[in-house]
């Protein structure tokens, strides 16, 4: 391996799709077990390698020198193999320094909250410090000298106005979780997260809602990987180039997600529109059937509708994890509130909003099998699709023509 990553799991590291677009050299994802790791550095069979979870702080004993930026942060992300000599760098604090200054949020004087106890946390650390933070307190479920726990954080810490997320609460396959409950802070002006797997954690989902500023990770990543590059390479990467690559990335990983009414059209547009984009399609009630090997009208009357409504939020929270697909949500998908909260982690939902006296009943939609019952599923989710999409996209009119105005809108959005 000349260049590359490594770390314990990385099956969905986006590392790779960046350097090959920062740089043109090969590139390769590499995991190694821990009893491995010493090994690797005696042999010393590469040109420059980044480093990931678990290992920032471990390798420090095998390398040469090390920048005064990872002495401070004692975290090491980026090795460098001059003539056999190994030198450690820590691009981290770059990375997460241009993620606070790109969403234009002022540390300065402020108190900040850094959850995790990792390499990253002490990158934050040293970022918050950098950037002029009133105070930064450390937080960590195992507490040790100069750490707080989590139970600390909400009996004295509600008043803190950033936090900073650096464990990996949230990151996928675990999606759906969050370290802290935000509704909690007082003052909360800012949230940064370096997961970026998926784009935006629960955590940052939850900013949102409150209207608090937060982003995810995958900024940082590639801003990391520029810092990065100049240190393989000796070639200085522009930020134009950063954010390019950067929302492309972000375009490119995120999901698409129709909802709506049956009849509506979500699984034909869905279809044309995952062949516009270039993304895969899936329907969740087609996996459902798959799933159970059963039509939904036998399943319906074999475990009635909450008992669909659970396997229904399995499939949704399993296919939510997935990056790159144009997904359609069942009918009823989004009397779960559950489910389009975990599927907006990794999409951008739109509801396909096409009027009633063009919707047809049909038998096998066993809560909207004809035109009654068809209006009363209407009336009471009108409202629920409306709350819950990012884009209400008119639905009338072609297969072709929906999905070109759903495909016209994504190509505009600008990336959270």
């Amino acid at each position: 391996m000349e260049y590359g990553c490594i770390g314990e799991h990385l099956k969905h590291s986006f590392s790779k799709e960046i350097h090959n677009a920062l740089a043109d050299y090969s590139y390769k994802i590499l995991e190694i077990e821990r009893e491995n790791l010493k090994d690797f550095f005696i042999k010393k069979d590469f040109k420059a390698i980044n480093v990931t979870i678990p290992y920032k702080q471990e390798i420090i004993p095998y390398l040469d020198e090390i920048s005064l930026e990872a002495k401070r942060i004692n975290a090491v992300n980026t090795v460098v193999n001059r003539d056999g000599k190994l030198y450690g760098y820590n691009t981290d604090f770059y990375g997460l320094k241009a993620l606070i200054e790109r969403e234009n949020v002022s540390l300065k004087g402020k108190k900040v909250l850094v959850l995790g106890s990792g390499g990253t946390s002490n990158t934050a650390v040293a970022v918050a410090e950098f950037l002029g933070a009133k105070a930064v307190v450390k937080v960590s479920r195992n507490p040790k000298d100069g750490y707080v726990t989590y139970e600390d954080v909400y009996k004295k810490y509600t008043d803190f106005e950033i936090i900073i997320n650096t464990t990996p609460c949230g990151m996928f396959p675990n999606i759906g979780s969050s370290a802290v409950d935000l509704k909690q802070f007082t003052s909360l002006e800012g949230v940064f997260d370096a997961v970026y797997n998926p784009l935006k954690s629960k955590l940052i989902c939850d900013a949102k809602a409150l209207g608090v500023t937060a982003t995810g990770g995958l900024y940082m990543l590639v801003s990391q990987a520029a810092y990065a590059v100049e240190k393989f390479i000796d070639k200085p990467v522009d930020n134009e180039k950063v954010e390019e690559i950067f929302r492309n990335l972000y375009k490119d990983k995120m999901n698409i997600v129709l909802v709506g009414m049956p009849g509506s059209g979500k699984s034909t547009v869905g279809r044309a529109l995952a062949q516009r984009l270039s993304k895969s399609f899936v329907d969740s009630d087609d996996l459902i059937v798959e799933s159970q090997g059963k039509p939904i009208t036998e399943i319906f009357s074999e475990v009635g509708e909450k008992g669909f409504r659970e396997i229904e939020k399995k499939e949704i929270f399993s296919v939510s994890s997935r990056n790159n697909h144009v997904i359609a949500t069942g009918g009823g998908a989004i009397l779960n509130k559950e489910n389009t909260d975990i599927l907006k982690e990794n999409g951008r939902i739109y509801f396909i909003n096409r009027p009633l006296e063009c919707l047809v009943a049909t038998s096998d939609r066993p809560l909207s099998s004809n035109a009654d019952a068809l209006k009363k599923r209407y009336d009471e989710r009108y409202s629920l699709y409306i709350e819950c999409a990012d884009v209400v996209i008119d639905g009338s009119g072609t297969v072709e023509e929906v999905a070109e105005r759903i495909e016209a809108d994504f190509n505009e959005y600008s990336c959270d």
